[in-house]
This record gives C-alpha cells, sequence and structure tokens, in this order.
C-alpha cells in the first residue's frame, strides 16, 4: 500500500513481552528497541509492602505500571512493535488490551521466581496466542538446564524455550526470531 506522495506504508507487527514482576521485561524492550524506550516505571513506595513480594528480586526499587513501548525497523515495509506488560496480578486487566492484535509474545522466565511465570503462560495458551519462553539468565549464568526449566513450567514440547540475557541485544534478537519463526510454523501447518 502506498500513501500518496509518501511512498510504502510499512505493515506493522505487534510483539508482546510478559513474564513474572522482576523478571527483566522492561530490560529486554529496552535492550531490543531502536529508539529509546518507552516506559510507565514508577517507583515502589512502602504502600507496595506486603503487596509486592520481593523475595529474590530484593533490589528491586521501580515497577511497570501500564506498559513497556519499543520499536524494531526491520526494513522498509515491516515494523515491529514491541509492548512489554506489567508483572503482578493486580495489573493483568492490562495484558487484554495489550494482546490485541499481537502477533504473539514472549514470556519471560526468572528461575529465582519460575511459579511467577504460570499466569503468562495459562493467559496465552487460554487464549491461543503462538508464544515462546525465555529464561533470562542473570549476570549471564545459567542456573538451570532448559529442560529442567520445561518441566518445571509444564510446558508442552511445541512450545520454544530459550535461554537468553534481556540486557543483550543479540540474545533478544534470538528469542524474536525464533517467535516469528514459530508464527510461520504454525501458519504453513494451518494451526
Amino acid at each position: 500500500m502506498e500513501a500518496e506522495g509518501a511512498g510504502p506504508v510499512p505493515d506493522t507487527l505487534k510483539i508482546v513481552v510478559a513474564g513474572g514482576f522482576g523478571a527483566g521485561k522492561t530490560t529486554l524492550v529496552s535492550a531490543l528497541s531502536e529508539v529509546e524506550a518507552l516506559h510507565t516505571e514508577e517507583v515502589m513506595t512502602s504502600e507496595s509492602v506486603g503487596v509486592d513480594d520481593l523475595e529474590g528480586v530484593e533490589g528491586k526499587t521501580t515497577t511497570t505500571v501500564a506498559l513497556d513501548f519499543g520499536r524494531i525497523t526491520l526494513d522498509e515495509s515491516t515494523v515491529v512493535y514491541l509492548f512489554g506488560t506489567p508483572g503482578q496480578r493486580r495489573f493483568s486487566f492490562m495484558w487484554e488490551e495489550l494482546v490485541e492484535g499481537a502477533l504473539g509474545a514472549v514470556v519471560l522466565a526468572d528461575t529465582r521466581r519460575l511459579a511467577d511465570s504460570f499466569d503468562a503462560i495459562d493467559f496465552f495458551e487460554s487464549r491461543g496466542v503462538p508464544f515462546v519462553v525465555a529464561v533470562n539468565c542473570f549476570d549471564g549464568h545459567r542456573t538451570h538446564r532448559a529442560d529442567d526449566v520445561r518441566v518445571a513450567l509444564d510446558l508442552e514440547e511445541r512450545v520454544p524455550l530459550l535461554l537468553c540475557d534481556a540486557r543483550d541485544r543479540e540474545s533478544v534478537k534470538e528469542v524474536v526470531v525464533e517467535l516469528v519463526s514459530l508464527v510461520l510454523r504454525l501458519e504453513l501447518s494451518g494451526a
């Protein structure tokens, strides 16, 4: 499609990045975005004591309250928009809005708090949204084998599971490429 005098109008793809509180969603969106990512981070206050469980992420001082947003231009005709979700259950109403029209999703998992991944996995499974699981290897440490994480999350074999570093652009690019490959495989198979 061409706008008059403006050249081709790009196709847009939407990818959602979800996962538990403190898993690294904001970091992943920032690492991948070609523009300065938009964040709705707020400082955690005493009001969150007893509401937000900081076990395993004791140094966390901010939290996403609405979304993270980033952009990747693949070529002159294709742009990918990244939408990061808030991690806490009390903000899950935002997930419904953010997943609307999404190509697929990345569930970012933190092995220090693996149970926090279940809500996101259940959410995408129940809606038939293709997703991959990316285990964030904080500080470059891979503390668990991918097969062990798959078993712990009770993931079906058809769901790709990768190890990544949410701070490393090349690492998270591999995650997004795997998600797009999954979507293409599903399209070709008619699933």
